[in-house]
């Protein structure tokens, strides 16, 4: 019962309130005019409080009942007073009123003419002393005025839901603008990435190759002054792409969920409460991320399915999770009518990435509760690694370049394979960056030498040339990844991360011509049969390309850019030794790798 009355309106409590007061008038005028009663004071008053209370109780079930047990128990009750004292007639007045703004659907065809003619008749006849037309026109004052009040009523009721669906509607624009924010922020960031960022990549390195053919100190300080420029042009492009960041990545994982929470508190006009147990740690930003999608899927479908009204925002900083649950008092459902849609899927597939999960509870009647788990991540080290190339104008351009990342540390550098083999014994790097042709020992050599003794340590093959059959024997070998020297800086950086992951990369214009080589040579094929080794994410990939789903299509449902998962899947398509998609399909299936 108090779960209900919470839920009331401010025409519940007015309707409440002149419910009271004409029982307590009705109460006052009975115990002073008892002398004149035929009943007993006590059984009077029991009347008048079952005339009170069980319409009443009967209106928070159906109002059906309340409008026959009020005219009933209530209008019984009046003309058995209007029988001992005529002026009591108007008694019924406020009665009359509280029927007629209950009346819904179509019962006013019939609470009307009993409110408005039966009872002003049966009242004529117990005191006629009052004309029937002036009761009736009493009555029908009272009925009227009920009946707006009821239209009135509806109106609120009506706006009320044309509110909430608007306020629902704006966070959906609201979420639509972000994701478009976002997408175009990706956008222009490769955009810029792959045309000037190379543009000044490419002028720095070629100027640093000029550098011991300038003879003169004039040349020199020219030189160094391009240096500088073209330096400082690819410094600005950076903080230009930094400044379009996405304003909740500049704030803390709990300022983004109070700012979220707020904004949606202003627009759906529910209450939203927060709680933050433990101190606060870095996260990353994937893992904001995930959380924030996570709160706004859950807001938004607690008001526009569970119709909540109240929502509870915990958010827990553990030894080795951040845990965020968002419980609502809404409508809630059983577990078996439950079922997860798009929003709730893409939360999950978010969470699983980060080798999290997202758990849902709901009863009926006890809201939903929605809870999204991380694992915590510690601060990671910066990755060493190691630079392989017999090249030491290559070798030092590289560690300039890579120095500029905070998460990369150049832990050695190798003139060849044989040198490269002995530096992973004493550093122990996480990633080598192994060039292929060298003087003593090539990058083939060491590169199954390093395999070998040291698996964990992983290797990114940087490549002048676009050689096949090279690249077919180092992925058997096992190495992670290739990538082209021509590739712009930040496709370097982001594949190295790639690679320190565990994912696997090949350069699109080299698995073009693996594909090829393929076709042209079956043989080739057998060679790699059975050496799939495929990755988890790989595996993800071929389910979703055995659906039907275009790479774009995908790479949407991952969150992952386009190009990552082209490489995935032109990684996967390798290993298994097939042409295209259907033949990776077939070969995944035949495996028992996929699912159909």
């Amino acid at each position: 019962m108090m779960e209900m009355v919470k839920k009331w309106m401010w025409y519940d409590w007015i309707m409440l309130a002149l419910r009271l007061i004409g029982s307590v008038s009705l109460f006052i005028s009975t115990i002073h005019f008892r002398e004149g009663l035929v009943l007993p004071l006590w059984s009077m008053i029991f009347w008048e409080i079952a005339a009170f209370s069980v319409p009443w109780l009967c209106l928070q079930l159906n109002y059906k009942y309340y409008l026959m047990t009020e005219i009933l128990l209530f209008g019984g009750l009046c003309l058995h007073l209007t029988l001992l004292f005529p002026d009591a007639y108007l008694t019924f007045l406020i009665a009359a009123f509280l029927i007629a703004a209950n009346s819904a659907h179509l019962s006013y065809r019939w609470t009307a003419p009993a409110v408005v003619l039966v009872i002003p008749f049966l009242l004529h006849l117990l005191a006629p002393s009052y004309g029937y037309f002036v009761i009736v026109t009493y009555y029908g004052l009272a009925y009227v005025m009920g009946f707006a009040f009821h239209l009135l009523i509806v109106n609120y009721r009506q706006n009320e839901t044309i509110r909430k669906q608007n306020a629902v509607l704006e966070q959906y624009m609201s979420r639509i603008e972000r994701i478009a924010l976002e997408e175009e922020r990706n956008r222009l960031s490769r955009e810029l990435h792959d045309t000037v960022g190379h543009a000044y990549t490419s002028m720095i390195m070629g100027m640093e190759t000029l550098r011991s053919e300038l003879a003169t100190e004039t040349g020199i300080e020219r030189l160094n002054a391009l240096l500088e420029l073209g330096r400082k042009s690819s410094e600005d492009v950076r903080r230009y792409l930094h400044q379009i960041e996405a304003p909740q990545q500049s704030l803390s994982l709990v300022e983004s969920l109070h700012k979220l929470g707020d904004e949606f508190q202003e627009h759906a006009q529910v209450e939203v409460s927060y709680r933050v147990f433990g101190e606060e740690y870095l996260l990353s930003r994937q893992a904001k991320i995930a959380f924030i999608r996570c709160m706004q899927e859950s807001l938004t479908n607690a008001v526009r399915h569970g119709q909540a009204t109240e929502i509870t925002i915990s958010l827990y900083f553990e030894q080795h999770h951040t845990r965020l649950e968002l419980q609502d008092n809404g409508n809630g459902m059983s577990m078996e009518q439950w079922h997860a849609g798009f929003g709730m899927n893409a939360m999950k597939e978010r969470a699983m990435n980060l080798q999290g999960q997202v758990s849902v509870y709901t009863k009926p009647g006890d809201g939903m509760l929605v809870v999204c788990s991380l694992p915590r991540q510690a601060a990671s080290e910066p990755i060493r690694l190691l630079i392989v190339d017999d090249q030491p104008l290559i070798r030092e351009s590289l560690q300039t370049l890579l120095s500029k990342h905070e998460d990369f540390n150049v832990s050695g550098m190798a003139a060849d394979g044989k040198q490269a083999v002995e530096l992973c014994g004493s550093l122990q790097p996480q990633v080598v960056l192994m060039d292929l042709d060298m003087p003593h020992m090539d990058g083939i050599k060491a590169t199954k030498l390093i395999k070998e003794q040291w698996p964990s340590i992983r290797v990114l093959i940087f490549t002048t040339f676009e050689d096949t059959k090279q690249a077919m024997e180092l992925l058997r070998i096992g190495a992670d990844g290739f990538l082209l020297k021509s590739a712009d800086p930040l496709e370097l950086a982001d594949s190295i991360r790639l690679i320190y992951r565990g994912g696997t990369l090949i350069d699109q214009g080299m698995s073009a011509k693996i594909f090829e080589n393929l076709n042209e040579n079956n043989e080739s094929q057998t060679s790699i049969n059975m050496a799939y080794d495929l990755t988890d994410r790989e595996i993800e990939i071929l389910q979703l390309v055995s659906k039907g789903l275009r790479y774009k299509t995908i790479a949407s449902k991952l969150y992952l850019a386009d190009g990552t998962v082209r490489n995935y899947a032109a990684s996967a398509y390798l290993k298994l030794g097939v042409r295209n998609r259907e033949e990776a399909v077939q070969r995944a299936l035949e495996a028992g790798i996929i699912e159909v």
